[in-house]
C-alpha cells in the first residue's frame, strides 16, 4: 500500500513536487530559485507585495540571484510569488525562510515563525513535508513548530502522515564560491522518516545533504558555527584593544601569528559586527541556556566586546581630531562604506550605524558614501550618500573606513584625506 511518505518521495523523484517558500529574502529567494531551477514547480509566499510584483517581472533584488536568472524560471513557469498562504493547499513541501530578529529586551523574536506555523496548519495533509530554515534556539522545531502542526483538523501524525526538519540556512550574501546549491545542508529531522523525506527534497537540488541524528542537533549547529566566529572576531578585537595599551600593532601580531601553519586561524579586528547572523544567533543561544540557568560565558563576553567596537573607534576619531587642533563638534565626517562587510548593499546590524548615530551625538557634522547604499533610513539617521567622493573626502576633517569594499581606490582615499581613521585596515602601512 502507498504511504505519505512514498506518495512524497514519488512526486519529487519525477519533478512533480510543487514546493513553497514562506519568506522572499536573502535566504528564500535563492532557495526558491535553485529548487526551480531543479525543475520544481515552486511559489513564493510573502507579505512584501514589493517583493511578490518584482518575481512577477522577473526581476531579482536579492544582489546573489541576478534577475536573469529570475526571469528564466519565471517565464518557464517555474517560479510564481503571491502574499496568499492559500498557495499551501497544493504545494507537497513549505520551506520557512522569515527573519528571526531579537527584541529590544535581547530576547529572541520568534513571531514571524509562530505566524508562519498558524499559517500552514490550515493547509496541512498527508504527504506534506514542512522544513524549517530560520535561525533560532534548539527546541523551537519541536516546542513551537510541531505542537502547532498536530493542531490540523484531519489528526495527521508527524512521521507518519506529514514531515517536519530543521535544516539551517547557511548564506553568506557577496559570496561567490559557496551559494546556496553548492554549500553543504544540514538537515534534522523530528523523526527518521521526517529526516529522510527531508533528504530527498533537498538532495534534489543541491550537492550535498549532512544528516544528524534530530532536529535539536541541526539547531545547535547553526548556532555553534555563528558562535564560533563571534568569540573569536571578539577575541581578535580585545587583542586590538590590548595592542593599543601596549603600543603594539594588532595586525602586525595577527599576521605573523596567521604564519603558523597549524593550530592558529586568522580572523581580523573591524568596527564590530553586522550581518543578521553573528550579532544575534549566539544570543538566541545565551538565552535559551539562560532558562536552563546556565550562563554562556564566552557568549556574553564576546557579544560585550563586539558591541563596545563602534565606541572604540568614535574614540579614535575623536583623538584623532583633538590632534590636529579640532573638537568633534562642528567636525566634518566622513563614513566610508556603511553595509556590515564589503561588496554588498546588507545595512543589517552594520557597526557603521552605531559609528554614525555617536558621532552625530557628538555634534559632528556627518556624511557618507557607499557604492551600494544610496539612501540610509535607519532609527535616528537619515542620510543620502554622498555623490562626488573625492570632493567629500577634501572637504571632510576625519574620513573613517568602516566597510571595505573592493571598488574604493584606497590610495586615492589616503592621499585626498586630511585625516584617517582605518577601521578595516585597507590602507598601505609605512615600511
Amino acid at each position: 500500500m502507498s504511504t505519505p511518505f512514498i506518495q512524497l518521495v514519488e512526486r519529487i523523484q519525477d519533478r512533480t513536487a510543487q514546493v513553497a517558500i514562506i519568506g522572499l529574502g536573502y535566504v528564500g529567494l535563492p532557495l526558491a530559485v535553485v529548487f526551480a531551477e531543479a525543475g520544481f514547480r515552486v511559489v513564493g509566499i510573502d507579505l512584501d507585495q514589493r517583493k511578490v510584483d518584482a518575481i512577477g517581472c522577473g526581476e531579482s533584488y536579492i544582489e546573489d540571484v541576478t534577475s536573469e536568472r529570475v526571469q528564466r524560471v519565471v517565464a518557464e513557469g517555474r517560479l510564481t510569488a503571491t502574499a496568499d498562504f492559500a498557495a499551501l493547499g497544493s504545494c507537497d513541501a513549505v520551506s520557512i525562510c522569515v527573519p528571526t530578529p531579537l527584541r529590544k529586551t535581547g530576547d529572541p523574536d520568534i513571531s514571524y515563525i509562530i505566524n508562519a506555523a498558524n499559517e500552514i496548519v490550515k493547509y496541512v495533509h498527508p504527504g506534506l513535508l514542512v522544513v524549517l530554515e530560520s535561525t533560532t534556539y534548539p527546541g523551537t522545531t519541536t516546542e513551537v513548530i510541531l505542537p502547532r502542526l498536530r493542531e490540523n483538523q484531519a489528526g495527521l501524525k508527524v512521521g507518519k502522515d506529514f514531515f517536519l526538519c530543521f535544516s539551517p540556512e547557511r548564506v553568506d550574501p557577496g559570496r561567490r564560491d559557496w551559494t546556496t546549491i553548492n554549500t553543504p545542508k544540514v538537515m534534522g529531522g523530528v523523526t527518521r522518516t521526517c529526516l529522510q523525506a527531508g533528504q530527498v527534497l533537498y538532495g534534489s537540488a543541491l550537492e550535498r545533504i549532512v544528516p544528524v541524528s534530530s532536529s535539536e542537533a541541526a539547531e545547535m549547529v547553526k548556532l555553534l558555527e555563528n558562535t564560533f566566529r563571534a568569540v573569536n572576531i571578539g577575541l581578535v578585537n580585545e587583542v586590538l584593544l590590548m595592542c593599543d595599551k601596549l603600543g603594539l600593532d594588532a595586525w602586525e601580531v595577527i599576521d605573523a601569528a596567521a604564519t603558523k601553519p597549524f593550530g592558529f586561524m586568522k580572523f581580523t579586528p573591524g568596527p564590530g559586527l553586522g550581518g543578521h547572523c553573528i550579532p544575534i544567533d549566539p544570543l538566541y543561544l545565551s538565552w535559551k541556556l539562560k532558562t536552563l540557568n546556565y550562563t554562556a560565558r564566552f557568549i556574553e563576553l564576546a557579544s560585550e566586546v563586539n558591541t563596545s567596537m563602534p565606541r572604540y573607534w568614535v574614540q579614535k576619531v575623536q583623538d584623532a581630531l583633538n590632534d590636529a587642533g579640532k573638537p568633534v563638534k562642528g567636525s566634518h565626517v566622513l563614513v566610508i562604506g556603511v553595509a556590515y562587510k564589503k561588496d554588498v548593499s546588507d545595512l543589517r546590524e552594520s557597526p557603521a550605524l552605531d559609528i554614525i548615530h555617536l558621532l552625530q551625538e557628538k555634534g559632528a557634522n556627518v556624511a557618507y558614501h557607499d557604492p551600494y547604499v544610496a539612501t540610509l533610513l535607519h532609527e535616528h539617521i537619515e542620510l543620502t550618500a554622498v555623490v562626488n567622493l573625492n570632493a567629500a573626502i577634501e572637504n571632510a576633517d576625519c574620513v573613517v573606513i568602516t566597510t571595505d569594499h573592493s571598488s574604493y581606490d584606497w590610495l586615492d582615499v589616503q592621499h585626498r584625506a586630511a585625516l584617517v581613521v582605518d577601521t578595516r585596515r585597507v590602507l598601505p602601512q609605512p615600511c
